[in-house]
């Protein structure tokens, strides 16, 4: 990583056990200023664990946590600079939004005009100058996690912690607040790490990406790196929607193709560092294969079941007991029907090849 960003943020090796469950198992990454950094995985993979570090809610048994160059792993929560919105918003109900704002510059003795001025600043620009007298439990879900948002932007941190944050709306909300967020890291140049378990939300918003797994990272890049060159198995299935299909089977003795149940899979390039029968599968994207042209030849399969997604269709073909699905556009798919013969194309220069025993890509 080039230092000529400024590191905002940076663990080095965290480790936190809970009893014998391991939250944080040598958690290293670093965060540029002004990054929209994304914890990305399943529920309890360690990203809840891994925000309360750095917010200093949560002690580490091992590793270090700076912001901005200071060593802060074993400091108060105080003087961080950091502000962390919880997936349940905890506002509190008795208190209108003014008071909401208001609460955690009292609390650091802010002047009252100040408070003032920056109470309705915050509420213009997250669209509640309307709704300023209300309380929370009178507003909508969305309006509820603005809120929240604006309790922790108020206090104008350095490094703004978000936690699963959008899990309780619905959809169009969700996809609104997306936009809201992307908007407001725009506006502020703000540093956001964000965790969330949702593709979509970790694809659409993240500039950097950490694909977590059982407390640590597997792999951290931009959206395109991890769809276009996952590590390992894992990430080949966490990102990508529909996702990768898998086929296993056997290298050849020339290490130039996998022997599969359907059929020989050439490579574009022979393998160096593999074995000659080494147990190995083949990732290839639905978009990486194609319905066979004129003169053609293809895999023959049949076509087991169509779903229309609007612009597109994912058509699932069936062939040598294996099911692949493919992604048409949706013109390309209108005459299909399922049981038709078809004959399919892969792209070998498409293929991401792992080993079988360790799930890791073979480069």
């Amino acid at each position: 990583m080039g230092q000529v960003e400024n590191t905002a943020l940076s663990l080095a090796n965290v480790s936190k056990a809970y009893g014998r469950v391991r939250a944080l198992e040598n958690l290293s990454f670093n965060v540029a200023e002004g990054r929209f950094f994304v914890l990305f995985g399943p529920s309890s993979v360690g990203k809840t664990t891994t925000l309360r570090t750095i917010a200093g809610l949560v002690t580490p048994d091992r590793g270090r946590v700076e912001i901005f160059g200071k060593d802060w792993t074993n400091q108060p929560i105080a003087g961080r600079g950091v502000s962390m919105v919880f997936q349940s918003f905890a506002l509190y109900p008795h208190l209108t939004v003014y008071q909401n704002f208001a609460y955690p510059l009292v609390e650091e003795k802010v002047a009252k005009s100040e408070i003032d001025r920056r109470v309705r600043e915050t509420a213009a620009m997250l669209r509640l100058d309307k709704k300023i007298d209300r309380k929370p439990n009178t507003l909508s879900g969305g309006e509820q996690q603005r809120v929240a948002l604006g309790r922790s932007l108020i206090r104008r941190p350095k490094i703004l912690l978000l936690d699963e944050p959008l899990t309780n709306l619905d959809a169009k909300l969700r996809h609104d607040m997306r936009a809201e967020l992307k908007r407001l890291h725009r506006q502020f140049g703000l540093t956001i790490v964000y965790a969330t378990p949702d593709e979509l939300e970790a694809l659409s918003m993240g500039e950097e990406i950490a694909v977590m797994r059982d407390g640590a990272i597997v792999q951290i890049g931009s959206p395109d790196e991890l769809y276009e060159a996952p590590r390992d198995l894992y990430v080949a299935g966490k990102i990508g929607s529909p996702h990768m299909n898998i086929i296993q089977g056997r290298l050849a003795a020339d290490g130039a193709a996998l022997e599969t149940s359907i059929g020989a899979l050439p490579f574009a390039r022979r393998l160096q560092t593999a074995q000659a029968g080494e147990a190995a599968l083949v990732g290839i994207r639905p978009n990486d294969i194609r319905f066979a042209g004129g003169g053609e030849r293809g895999l023959s399969a049949s076509i087991a079941m169509l779903e229309p997604l609007g612009d597109v269709t994912v058509v699932s073909v069936e062939t040598g007991g294996q099911t692949l699905r493919m992604v048409l556009p949706e013109s390309a798919a209108a005459g299909l029907q399922p049981g038709q013969p078809a004959a399919v194309v892969l792209d070998p220069a498409k293929f991401h090849i792992f080993r079988a025993s360790s799930g890791q890509v073979i480069a």
